[in-house]
């Protein structure tokens, strides 16, 4: 005979199930060691995915008029998605020393190029910004790599100093960094690319706040930025039209505001479900820059406010495991450089989509993973490659990835003897 159970029993059962326990193991799903790893590269796959999507879509028209491909901008971002999937993937197996290593050679090859940047014959001025190289068919962009140098310098000089006990006072805290930094925000300055100053400085901080510097050295510093952005505003006349623009979105549609009009046009366009892939509008010689700068008005265009809210959220998510990352890692330096690159990456995103949106002025930088362009691409490829890396490194990380064996490309490489079993 079944035993029937008491009342209690079912009670406490029924509360077992309940909207709380779900949410605790919600929580508990984010409390494991590998949660880190997999949102940085579910995140990174899903927007590179996206951004893959949305170059054809919003350079397709454009292409076909020029070139008559409509497939050319997608096939040179295939390309560049070839080169830089490898180098995040090597980028997550490499050892902090390795990756530490890379640090001076990086930010010296960044103000070398950066300087023939502003060499007359090699850099290539456009949409008033010198910001590329001219190798050929090639043009680089030297100010992303110098992004991601650094990061990486400026963390390895800010771990030793720390292991030295130097970070009591401000003078060994600011120098060698503050001269080196500046030096990058000035050869980049030279080059009239205000956005990549901003998000250079924004690096420059993250690390000085993960540090611990004190608050009155940011106020110093926070003057120091908005006389640099000031200089750079009046020296140029188009910057400051786009300010204007910013300002005072009602002025001349055709000459103050034109871009940041056209681009809320498509985003709200949208509605809530978008006009369908491929079916916008905007991109039919209306909105200049749709696959680079303003591509995430494509996107709000054609996937409505349910698509932009997925980018943003997948961005969020991003933006949390790289903090999870830098809270939980005992190491100096991979603390600092795990911070340093999601305030680059999230800040970089949040001013273009403020630009795309009207609550920020216009400043020319794309959006991570998925606006056109391999020189911003493949630094921000291994970058988060570089976050995987730091992943493995939290507590716990190395017992989950052995248990869970090797992974797809190492059984591949099995099955096809490259690799040992």
């Amino acid at each position: 005979m079944t035993a029937v159970p008491a009342q209690d029993e079912v009670t406490e059962a029924r509360e077992r199930s309940g909207p709380r326990e779900q949410v605790a193991a919600a929580v508990g799903l984010l409390d494991r060691p590998l949660t880190s790893y997999y949102l940085v590269l579910g995140c990174s796959m899903l927007l590179l995915a996206l951004g893959l999507t949305m170059v054809l879509s919003a350079s397709s028209v454009k292409q076909l008029q020029e070139t008559g491909s409509a497939y050319t901008l997608f096939q040179k971002q295939a390309m560049w998605m070839v080169i830089g999937l490898p180098g995040m993937w090597l980028a997550s197996r490499m050892p902090v020393k390795a990756i530490r290593a890379l640090a001076y050679p990086l930010v010296l090859l960044s103000v070398v190029a950066l300087v023939l940047v502003l060499v007359p014959g090699l850099g290539r001025t456009a949409g008033g910004a010198t910001r590329w190289i001219s190798l050929g068919p090639l043009q680089i962009q030297p100010s992303e790599p110098a992004k991601l140098g650094l990061v990486l310098w400026g963390a390895d000089l800010l771990a030793r100093k720390e292991k030295l006990g130097q970070l009591n006072e401000w003078k060994p805290l600011l120098v060698p960094l503050l001269p080196g930094a500046g030096l990058l925000v000035l050869l980049v300055m030279l080059g009239n690319d205000l956005g990549t100053t901003l998000v250079l400085l924004t690096i420059f901080l993250a690390l000085l706040w993960v540090i611990g510097a004190p608050g009155r050295l940011f106020v110093g510093i926070a003057g120091l930025v908005c006389v640099l952005v000031s200089i750079l505003i009046v020296v140029e006349p188009y910057r400051m039209q786009r300010l204007t623009g910013f300002l005072d979105p009602s002025g001349d549609p055709l000459k103050t505001n034109y871009q940041g009009l056209q681009g809320l046009y498509a985003v709200a366009s949208g509605g809530w479900f978008g006009t369908g892939l491929g079916e916008g509008r905007a991109k039919w010689d209306f909105l200049p820059h749709a696959e680079t700068d303003f591509i995430f008005a494509i996107v709000g265009e054609e996937f409505g406010l349910v698509g932009t809210l997925v980018v943003l959220g997948l961005f969020g998510l991003l933006a949390y495991a790289g903090l999870r990352i830098a809270r939980r890692v005992k190491d100096p330096f991979t603390r600092l450089a795990a911070a340093g690159s999601t305030a680059w990456l999230v800040v970089q995103a949040i001013v273009n989509i403020g630009a795309v949106i009207g609550v920020l002025p216009i400043t020319g930088i794309p959006l991570p993973l998925v606006s056109y362009g391999g020189s911003a691409l493949i630094p921000t490829l291994i970058a988060l490659g570089m976050l995987l890396a730091f992943a493995k490194r939290e507590p716990g990380a190395r017992q989950a990835l052995a248990a869970r064996g090797p992974g797809p490309v190492l059984r591949a490489l099995s099955w096809l003897g490259l690799a040992r079993r």
